[in-house]
């Protein structure tokens, strides 16, 4: 029977990684596939799959940000219990048919998974969610020059600049990260795959090392955040829906939305959310929401802005928004900024140039009535395939099973 093992580093979702390793999970037990999830952390006190019979096992960690600093500067480079955790399932329960997939690793699982993992590589897929398998902060960014990155990993270029959010040894030690990676993750080793969420994704992972037929792409599932198609053309609301931090661009767009003098809301939590609050009383925060309210709440937008500083792989939000027949205005560094702007589905700004994301929030607000029901109607209709449904991600997901296990 086949059998899948999910690991991820953390049972509780808040989107992102953890929400698709477990919609994974669930789809693929409606399927009759035998799932085992492994999670990083410690068990939480209601079940993860009330609904599913889903195997659930925990290591027992804790996210980084969570330890003490000695702890989380040690035992998160190279987690010697996670690493014995996975060894021993795979020395106790592998068969020809278990395949395992690994979701997010670096806060709770740590690299150390992958010595464990080396010795079934061939049934070992790895989802590449963002960049943390090719760059040591995880995001080609230069988080000191508020830019995206274009050096190569580990190189001169790499090693020598400052790039982390914080500072020097915080870079340091993400450095000694990656190359535990490497050691227990040899790019040379035949794993089964590493599955990109986005085709702009290969450039990065090919300058990173990565073998360009261990790379494949499988889309991330995405459905409308809304019952019908937003109807945009009645409304002038902008909306950021994310977590709200420097990286996401979330002070660019308050500042354009000023110049603009354009209505925002604000979806999402984060450590900028109470000073933000407090500073700018015109802008509507919502906080965290359940997805069903922000359904409800979108239904006065006009459009949803995704102004991240760095490279976003996928973007998730700007998908279902699109699917829900909201025009999108994304950074130009995000992978489907120019894929939407392309299809007519949004546009793309510089979140950095205050003035030129005004104008651009402008062009939007002023569209023609019937230029901005086109567009939302087609992104409402699914026209640009910016993203798979589930089922067939789940799909595509077991065709590459099948490959592993020869199967197919």
């Amino acid at each position: 029977m086949r059998r899948v093992v999910v690991l991820n580093d953390a049972s509780v979702a808040r989107g992102g990684a953890t929400g698709l390793a477990m919609k994974q999970a669930r789809l693929l037990c409606e399927r009759g596939v035998q799932v085992l999830y492994v999670a990083g952390d410690r068990a939480p006190e209601h079940a993860l799959f009330p609904d599913h019979d889903i195997d659930v096992r925990h290591v027992g960690g804790m996210a980084l940000m969570k330890r003490g600093k000695v702890a989380a500067a040690t035992q998160g480079l190279y987690s010697g219990a996670a690493r014995d955790f996975v060894a021993h399932l795979i020395a106790e329960e592998d068969t020809p048919d278990t395949v395992y997939h690994v979701h997010s690793f670096s806060k709770a699982l740590t690299p150390s998974i992958f010595s464990a993992l080396q010795t079934v590589a061939e049934r070992v897929f790895i989802h590449g969610h963002d960049f943390f398998l090719a760059c040591p902060n995880g995001g080609f960014m230069d988080y000191q020059k508020e830019q995206a990155c274009e050096r190569r990993p580990l190189s001169m270029g790499c090693l020598s600049t400052q790039c982390d959010k914080r500072n020097g040894a915080q870079k340091a030690w993400r450095v000694a990260r990656q190359l535990a990676l490497h050691r227990a993750m040899p790019r040379t080793s035949a794993w089964g795959g590493i599955l990109m969420i986005h085709p702009a994704m290969r450039r990065f992972f090919e300058m990173a090392g990565y073998d360009a037929e261990a790379l494949h792409t499988v889309r991330n599932p995405a459905q409308a955040l809304t019952a019908g198609r937003v109807p945009v053309e009645e409304n002038d609301r902008f909306f950021f829906i994310g977590r709200v931090e420097a990286e996401k661009g979330i002070e660019d767009l308050i500042a354009a939305a000023q110049l603009a003098q354009a209505p925002l809301s604000v979806v999402g939590t984060g450590p900028l959310e109470d000073s933000l609050r407090k500073a700018h009383p015109e802008v509507t925060f919502y906080g965290w929401q359940e997805r069903a309210e922000i359904g409800r709440a979108l239904m006065g937008a006009r459009a949803l802005v995704m102004p991240s500083r760095y490279p976003e792989p996928f973007g998730l939000v700007a998908a279902e928004a699109s699917l829900s027949g909201l025009p999108v205005v994304l950074s130009e560094s995000a992978l489907l900024g120019p894929e939407m702007a392309q299809k007519g589905l949004g546009f793309t700004c510089n979140p950095l140039d205050h003035s030129g994301l005004a104008a651009t929030l402008r062009s939007v607000a002023e569209m023609p009535r019937d230029e901005i029901i086109e567009m939302s109607t087609a992104g409402a209709a699914g026209d640009g395939a910016l993203c798979t449904s589930p089922d067939s991600w789940i799909d595509t997901q077991l065709a590459h099973y099948d490959r592993a296990t020869k199967r197919g």
